[in-house]
């Protein structure tokens, strides 16, 4: 039955959106290169200076050079909720949602930690000090230009996985399209800096 109704994709899912310059995954704690290209492509596709996409950490991985299909893509940012969204932000609010949710992950009474990975950020790095409390546990915010961010200042903002009403294309087409138009992302860390886990065998690295 599975093959029966996977046949009546086979073409839209088999064809070849672009090739894994890279090994392609999705397994961290705070990010990983899947999430960086996914991040990419609400940036360039959405024409934004940072992206937002949610703490998922399942999909395929992918071997450099393998070729990466429709499929692939949908393996990735298939959700039922799937739409693109662009909005204005300050610089305060974007931090406010990193510690937002880094409280559910790192809350120091287990009732309030709800799980999850740390929301994906694309053209913004920052510190992270999972041992702080809530408002205090993000900080040096850099754009990628190398410029903090400003919390009064206004950034345009691409996302994806809003539960609010759907506004954009489903984020396998911005994805999907950015791969035919033959970009990669950038080879770089998860841009995130974890400090105060010195001795701490619970969280290591940042990958």
């Amino acid at each position: 039955m599975i093959e029966k109704l996977h046949a009546t994709h086979d073409r839209e899912w088999n064809d070849q959106v672009g090739t894994a310059d890279r090994l392609l995954y999705r397994r961290g704690n705070f990010s990983g290169s899947m999430d960086q290209l996914i991040c990419d492509a609400l940036r360039g596709g959405l024409d934004a200076e940072i992206a937002l996409s949610p703490g998922f950490r399942w999909g395929t991985t992918a071997l450099a050079g393998q070729a990466l299909t429709m499929e692939d893509v949908l393996a990735e940012t298939a959700i039922t909720y799937a739409a693109t969204y662009v909005q204005s932000m300050s610089g305060s609010q974007i931090k406010d949602v990193l510690e937002d949710v880094c409280d559910n992950l790192f809350n120091a009474d287990p009732y309030h930690q709800q799980g999850g990975d740390m929301v994906r950020v694309g053209g913004l790095s920052y510190a992270c000090t999972p041992a702080e409390g809530i408002g205090r546990r993000i900080s040096e915010l850099t754009l990628d230009s190398g410029r903090p961010l400003e919390p009064g200042k206004r950034y345009k903002v691409a996302g994806w996985a809003s539960v609010g009403e759907p506004q954009g294309k489903p984020v396998w087409d911005v994805l999907a399209d950015y791969l035919r138009a033959g970009k990669t992302s950038m080879p770089r860390g998860s841009g995130v800096t974890l400090k105060g886990l010195e001795g701490n065998p619970g969280i290591a690295g940042t990958g």
